[in-house]
């Protein structure tokens, strides 16, 4: 599985937003240095983000970004979802359109499997909980094992 530059940077660029919630808007500017996210590329992003209804967006000398929800009502899912689309896919497909036959025709449940898998993680875990560093105990036990860190 691959997670895109994009939703890599939307996801940073949501948490550092979490992270200061209580506090007034942040420049895209402030968001790019913290996370060391190209700016251009960040504002696309942003952009992208506020069409999707995850941030605010607010012009002016006071201005910049903000969350549009609590951290803790958005997913991670939910913003890679707004950047990059389905979160599984193949070949740009999504898994129920798919279809095989002979002996390739158990791949179709292998990817519907894989999907739920990456939905129930991406989707249990919110962006409170990340910037808190405070991850769901089932996420938080599939990495104690060894060869969860490992690469094969």
């Amino acid at each position: 599985m691959r997670i895109s530059a994009r939703a890599d940077y939307a996801v940073r660029a949501a948490l550092q937003l979490a992270a200061s919630q209580d506090g007034g808007p942040l420049k895209a500017e402030a968001i790019a240095e913290a996370q060391d996210i190209p700016h251009k590329f960040l504002e696309g992003i942003l952009n992208d983000m506020r069409r999707g209804g995850l941030v605010l967006s607010r012009r002016g000398g006071n201005g910049g970004y903000r969350l549009a929800k609590p951290s803790e009502s958005i997913s991670i899912a939910d913003v890679i979802r707004v950047v990059d689309g389905p979160l599984v896919s193949v070949r740009g497909v999504r898994p129920p359109e798919l279809s095989y036959t002979g002996p390739a025709e158990s791949l179709l449940p292998l990817w519907i499997a894989l999907r739920s898998n990456v939905r129930e993680i991406l989707e249990g875990v919110s962006l409170a909980d990340v910037a808190s560093a405070q991850l769901p105990p089932d996420v938080t036990a599939l990495t104690n094992t060894p060869r969860a860190w490992v690469n094969p």
